[in-house]
């Protein structure tokens, strides 16, 4: 197969790695990029997923908090072009599906769209997609939702660059104040800034450390080809735990005072509040998170609408 400089800029771009070095990945791999990426981790050449997904598809994420904070709703909705996803027609109707997912028992998108539409009952939700589509003249998508209902608590949500990040983070709590809730949102803006997989490393399914175990065990195999493989077993223990920090975020350095963890920070500043508080859980949508977008020429696009 042969390996193009795009190919070459796009792995580059995700992991960090030399061009050379991103070059050889590719031709090892037969031009696979995720078999690349797992390559030059290997080889100790490029960070552990700099890029958690492929930041492509544009569109707005939004959220919707009830007003005692015990039901929220996140929700992503795509669109073709940042020019839409900045009108306000767009962003009244986003926020319109984020109040319709808080109102949904369903967890499933087919489910959802498939639902009468609370601002027009007359229509279904993936109707009343279509009409949007018609007003607003460009291809749109309810690409995933999710609600959350807090039992002994309330949810704090977080919204970053205007729509580009949406978080909702789950508090336990024995206080509901002003107080409590500053403390929420700023775990909240923790995990909008340093996205974390997992709520503590407790959570962290077995594959996963068994995959980053394999990683670690051949990296330091090619950084040390001469020692038996039980030295380097011993080798990669305290190797080990530094992938499960940076993808815990009770575990993680607090992002304001990196001489604690997030656990610490929520420990410390609830009992300056009077209040016990325990983070149960969050959820972070990016926007075109994971999303492949195909590149256009803008000036060939133009020229051909003009065409028409």
């Amino acid at each position: 197969m042969d390996i193009t400089a795009s190919m070459v800029k796009e792995l580059r771009e995700m992991t960090g790695a030399g061009m050379m070095d991103c070059k050889k990945a590719l031709a090892a791999t037969e031009g696979d990029m995720d078999k690349a990426v797992e390559f030059l981790r290997e080889k100790g050449l490029a960070a552990a997923e700099k890029k958690a997904g492929r930041i492509a598809a544009e569109g707005l994420v939004a959220t919707n908090v009830s007003a005692d904070g015990k039901v929220a709703s996140i929700v992503e909705v795509n669109s073709e072009t940042d020019f839409v996803a900045k009108n306000e027609k767009f962003q009244t109707y986003v926020a319109e599906v984020a109040a319709q997912a808080a109102m949904t028992s369903t967890t499933d998108i087919e489910a959802f769209l498939a639902e009468a539409w609370a601002a027009d009952t007359t229509k279904t939700v993936k109707e009343a997609l279509a009409s949007q589509i018609a007003v607003i003249g460009e291809n749109m998508n309810i690409r995933r939702f999710e609600k959350i209902t807090a039992e002994n608590g309330f949810v704090e949500s977080y919204i970053h660059a205007g729509g580009r990040v949406g978080v909702l983070v789950e508090v336990e709590s024995n206080v509901v104040n002003d107080k409590t809730k500053a403390i929420a949102k700023d775990v909240a803006m923790q995990v909008a800034a340093i996205s974390a997989k997992y709520l503590s490393s407790e959570d962290v399914p077995a594959e996963y450390k068994e995959h980053e175990k394999d990683i670690l065990k051949a990296q330091a195999m090619n950084e040390n080809p001469d020692k038996p493989e039980n030295i380097i077993e011993k080798m990669i223990i305290g190797r080990l735990k530094k992938p499960f920090i940076d993808v815990c975020l009770l575990e993680q350095a607090f992002i304001t005072d990196e001489d604690v963890t997030v656990k610490k920070y929520v420990e410390t500043a609830a009992k300056e509040a009077g209040a016990e508080m325990t983070i149960k859980k969050f959820v972070r949508f990016e926007t075109g998170e994971g999303i492949e977008k195909k590149s256009e020429d803008f000036a060939a696009e133009v020229a051909a609408q003009m065409a028409k």
